[in-house]
């Protein structure tokens, strides 16, 4: 019993943490959600950019890709939210520049998925759809790609993860996202154990399931 007496404190506090921390998961998931569906477009470019012939294309493509790939994800959420604003004046809300951070972080990783699944399909196919008369563009899209993207799905299903956990840092800016509604939660009950025992909790609660699925999805397309 005196134990029991002794846990109510500290469920308490992860009881009522629980409120604050659903509200930072919905920006933790828009965030990432709509950052990594940017990405994957920048991606996508960049990373055929990277297998392009002409040396314009494939210098911007690497350039991007090394410059992102090379400075921390928190120190880019600064540079577009305090920096931009500083330099042009620009009026980023936090959200707006969190998602970019993402869309620009992740399509940069994006981009050497893309390019690792594209070159891991045999050459080839691509002599298979010149002999049948398709187009370079044509070879691309409809034989070499599908095959490609299958290949891509479970390392851009870890890149969401990572993404993910990549938010974060945006507490940084005071975004409301996981972390930053833990901290609002210490800073009114003055209780740190649980609340960020209850982050951490929240985010194996979305990132176990998640890495349990991509597995499965491996298995099941055999890849």
């Amino acid at each position: 019993m005196d134990k029991l007496i002794e846990l109510m404190p500290f469920l308490e506090h992860m009881i009522k943490s629980v409120p604050w921390l659903i509200k930072g998961v919905q920006y933790t998931f828009i965030i990432t959600i709509l950052g990594v569906a940017i990405g994957f477009v920048i991606g996508a470019f960049a990373g055929l950019g990277r297998l392009s012939k002409n040396k314009l294309i494939y210098g911007i493509s690497t350039i991007y890709v090394e410059i992102i790939r090379g400075t921390p994800i928190l120190v880019q959420i600064l540079f577009i939210y305090f920096g931009l604003s500083d330099l042009f004046g620009l009026n980023i809300d936090k959200i707006t520049a969190s998602v970019i951070a993402i869309a620009i972080n992740a399509g940069a990783y994006i981009a050497e998925i893309v390019r690792g699944g594209v070159q891991s399909i045999d050459k080839g196919q691509f002599e298979a759809g010149d002999s049948i008369g398709l187009t370079k563009n044509q070879t691309m899209w409809n034989i070499i790609w599908p095959q490609a993207f299958r290949r891509m799905i479970p390392p851009l299903g870890n890149q969401f993860i990572i993404s993910l956990k990549d938010t974060s840092l945006f507490s940084a800016i005071a975004v409301g996202e996981l972390v930053y509604q833990g901290k609002a939660y210490t800073a009114a009950s003055f209780s740190y154990f649980e609340p960020y025992l209850m982050v951490g909790l929240f985010y194996l609660a979305i990132t176990i399931p998640s890495s349990i699925i991509l597995r499965r999805l491996e298995k099941r397309l055999d890849v």
